[in-house]
Parts: structure tokens; sequence; C-alpha cells
């Protein structure tokens, strides 16, 4: 590779993606050769081209569990295993010929993605690691990212690179890097924030003309604090497979520590082990008091790495911990590094089992970079839950605590989203709303009729009762065209989704087709 520019602009969430590469022959041969860039989750390709022979070429965007398999052949081939980094996401995948002696060959490439905010902080992630593949250094490379935000910025750091910040007002900043002659070794990564401010509810709309419109939401309702907070069921389950040995386990039972550590008062909790077998700890659900915990902090210790992966048994064991229906939420915290290998091995059959659970929340915690990523987002999702991931090597001391802290908040369960008269809302997604949980923020995606200004009700359960927050928001038919996409997104991946499950029908295929051409979105099942 011989250059790299990215261009980044960032505007209430949403970021656009602009990449210029170009890539250098220095052989005398004529070569074949395969481009491949790892997408991020929830992203999807606006823009590719790239010219060969005269003639534009195909591309392809490789489910994550196909591109895993790419990744591990490449590093079984004694590559960097760091590739591995991106086994969970997406894969563009390009197979280019001809590559002419002595030739460059530039490419051109734009995503979109909607940002996650995590208590007012946003985080944007570039793959810019993967350069390190590159023969020689890469001559000129820079990245130049535009953030333009509703409230005043407050903080802006990278805490990947050295890199020059401009502010252009309270709501503007301007941030760069550029080097000459490096070899990349870290994702480029930027974090900023807002100015701390009661947040209510957001509306973004879209409307073309001739057709009805699309809308964003973007919540995160104020409650009230208690002075105590609510007591809650916990199960950890913890995995303890051979593959596990090493600093994974020992990484698992550092996590184990602090959450059983920091469990309240009058909490109730139960542990469970397992690998080919589940094997709880208590057998049932025990009161987080200081004799439980030791009892708990002992059998933590002598937790050691044997056997297969038995996740349907595991998940099974933890969800019959608790025998009988209450007011208080049932949470299941999941920490895992791979593939159920024992018992029930389909993907859709133990997302279909624990879905079955009803209120309970299953939060999975992926350890390594090998883990089955997909199956632990969807066993996450459909408890309205979320899932979080570490490395071998990443200090899990942050991650653990940011993630417990969360989690043993709820802020609002059961959500609901409702609108007024006057407009009609349809095709949402998520289809069912997730629990928000301290510094979340709900992200709704749809398709709308009628306009004008109507109440938005967003309700849920707050401290043990119904809690109900009224907002005044107007459908003003205005013109946000990446509304459209981010929504076309999901529902391509929803009709995907239909299809993987439940089978394939004409209805479900054209109209997936229809989207992906529509808004150019790459999909794993190319349109015919």
């Amino acid at each position: 590779m011989t250059s790299h520019h990215v261009e980044v602009k960032i505007d209430s969430q949403v970021a656009v993606t602009s990449i210029d590469q170009e890539f250098y022959n220095p052989n005398d041969q004529r070569l074949e050769g395969t481009y491949m860039f790892p997408v991020p989750k929830g992203a999807h390709i606006d823009k590719f081209s790239m010219e060969i022979g005269g003639k534009m070429v195909d591309a392809e965007l490789l489910p994550a569990e196909k591109a895993r398999q790419i990744y591990e052949e490449i590093v079984r081939k004694m590559r960097d295993p760091a590739l591995l980094e991106y086994a969970g996401r997406d894969l563009f995948k390009v197979r280019i010929f001809p590559i002419e002696p002595r030739s460059r060959k530039p490419i051109k490439i734009s995503y979109s993605e909607l940002l996650r905010s995590d208590a007012g902080t946003v985080t944007y992630s570039y793959p810019l690691s993967t350069e390190k593949f590159s023969a020689q250094p890469i001559k000129s490379l820079s990245v130049k990212v535009e953030v333009k935000s509703e409230q005043p910025l407050a903080s802006i750091y990278s805490p990947s690179h050295k890199v020059e910040i401009k502010r252009d007002g309270a709501n503007r900043a301007v941030i760069g890097y550029e080097s000459k002659d490096e070899k990349p070794e870290t994702d480029f990564q930027l974090v900023y924030n807002s100015e701390a401010r009661d947040v209510g509810l957001s509306l973004i709309t879209h409307k073309p003309a001739g057709e009805d419109g699309y809308f964003l939401i973007l919540a995160a309702p104020t409650v009230a604090k208690e002075t105590k907070p609510a007591p809650k069921d916990v199960v950890f389950v913890v995995d303890t497979s051979g593959s596990m040995a090493g600093a994974k386990l020992q990484q698992a039972k550092k996590a184990l520590e602090f959450c059983v550590e920091n469990l309240n008062g009058e909490d109730r909790f139960e542990i469970v082990r397992f690998s080919t077998e589940a094997e709880p700890l208590f057998g049932k659900l025990v009161d987080a008091d200081s004799e439980h915990r030791k009892r708990a902090s002992n059998f933590i210790a002598d937790l050691k790495p044997i056997g297969g992966t038995a996740i349907a048994d595991a998940l099974q064991s933890a969800l019959k911990a608790r025998t009988e229906k209450t007011d208080r939420p049932f949470v299941i915290i999941f920490l895992t590094d791979g593939l159920p290998t024992v018992g029930t091995r389909n993907s859709d059959e133990i997302v279909a089992e624990v879905k079955k659970a009803g209120d309970a929340r299953i939060f999975s915690f992926g350890i390594g970079s090998d883990v089955n990523t997909q199956l632990l987002d969807q066993i996450a999702e459909g408890t309205r839950a979320f899932s979080q991931y570490v490395l071998a090597n990443e200090d899990l001391e942050v991650k653990v605590s940011s993630f417990y802290t969360r989690i043993k908040e709820p802020v609002l369960t059961n959500v609901r989203l409702e609108f007024g008269g006057g407009v009609r809302t349809s095709k949402l997604y998520p289809a069912q709303l997730p629990d928000l949980f301290k510094g979340d923020q709900l992200v709704v995606t749809g398709r709308y009729t009628g306009s004008g200004e109507v109440e938005a009700k967003l309700t849920g359960m707050a401290n043990g009762r119904e809690q109900t927050f009224n907002y005044k928001v107007k459908f003003n038919d205005s013109s946000n065209d990446y509304v459209a996409r981010l929504w076309a997104t999901r529902r391509v991946g929803f009709l995907l989704d239909e299809i993987r499950i439940h089978g394939e029908t004409s209805e479900l295929r054209d109209e997936a087709t229809d989207l992906a051409r529509r808004f150019g979105i790459v999909t794993p099942t190319r349109p015919t």
C-alpha cells in the first residue's frame, strides 16, 4: 500500500467514513489479489469503486461466520494473529484481477454507521491496523474527522494516536492525524462527549417526495434516583471448557470476583460453572451475605479448564435457578470464549430456547478474539440485553467494572414507545425495545405517515413501578437521507434473519433485493 486517506463526517452520532487507498504492484508479473475490509457491526457500504480492465468490479459482503473462517485461514498461514480481532465483523471482499506489473490500483470505499452513546460518551473506531500487512511502510497516511454535535462538545480524545484538534465554535471540531512511511500497529479510535444535561428524546426525520417518511429516535430519559437500589436476582454463568485454559480463565475469574463483591446487600445470586456439563454452586438463588460470598470466592478460585462447551445446558441451568415469579429483575451474566460443542449446537435453537425465558435478561461477556459473537449478540438482543467483548491480552478491570456498573442499575425495563394522533408509525427496529440501563441510549428507526407535532410517550418499569415520559416531537418532513439508509439496513438485516431461520420465500427475497438495490446495501446473499 502506498497511500491511505480517511475522511469521516460525524453528525448526530451518524458517521460517514470515506476511504481512498492506493496499492502498488512492484513486480514484473501480472498478479491476482483479494481485497478485504472488516466492516464495523451495523455499518453498511454506501459506495465502492475500483476499475479493472475498464470495468467496474463486483464485490460481496461476507457474514461474520464466513469471515471468521477466512481470517482463521490467514492466521494458519503464519500471518499475524491480530487479524482475528476482526472475526466478529462482516467482511467486505473483492477479488482483483489483473493487477498489472509496476502499476497502481486505487480503491475508494464509503460506509455509514450509527455510533453508540454510552453515558454521553461516543466512540468512533477505524480498522487501521490491518495495514501492518503491507509489504512496505505506507508513504502517505491521514485520518481526518469532522464532528458536529447538537450539544456543546466537552472532551475530545484519541486513545490510539497523537491527533491535532481544532474546535470551530462550541458544537464543531476537526480532528486530524498524518504520518509518512508508517506501518500502523493499532486501530484509530476517537472518543468525545457533550456537556452534561438532562437528555430527553430527539427525533430526526427524512421524507422523500411521494412516499412514506423515515424516522430515527434517540432517547435517554432522566429517571429520579432512589436512595436505595432495587434488589435483583443474578446468576453468573462461567465457561470452564478446555479452550478457556490460560489467560482467558484467569480473566473470567477476576470478572466473577469483581461482580460478586459488588452485589448489593439485598440481592440474591447463583454461580453456574459449565464445560461438558453444567454445575451450579448452590442449586438455588441465595442471599448475597458474607457467608455465601465467601463460598462463591472459594468456588471461583478452584475453577479449572477441562472438557467441552455445553452452552445450551448452562443457560437452561441458569434459568432454572429462579423457582418463583417475583418483581425482582432477573439477570444472567454469561462469560464464555467459544462455540457450543456439547448438546444443542444450533445457534437458532439456543436463541429460541432462551427467548422463552420471558423477562430474564442474559448479558453476554465474550473473552478472546475467537468468540462466537453472532450467537452471543443474538442471545443478548433476544432477551433485551447487550453483549461486551474483551481480547485475551486486554486489561479486564476497566471493561468489567464499566460493564457491571451499567447492568447493576436498570433505569427503565419493559420499554414501550407510542405516538399520539396525526402520525402513524410502522416497521420499527428493534421491534422489541431493549431495557435501558444507567448511561444507556435508546435507538429506534422506523417508517411514518402523516406530519406535524405529536406526543411521544415512553413507558417502562422504574424502581418497581411504571413510569411514563412524555415528549413533544415534530415530524416535519425534513431531508436527512442517512435516516432512510439506517432504517433500510436494519430492515434488510431483519429480512435476512427471517430467511435464515424460517426459510426463503419470494416475498422476503424480493423485498430484501429491492431494498439492497435501492439503498446500495451490499448483502451476504447477492441479489439476482
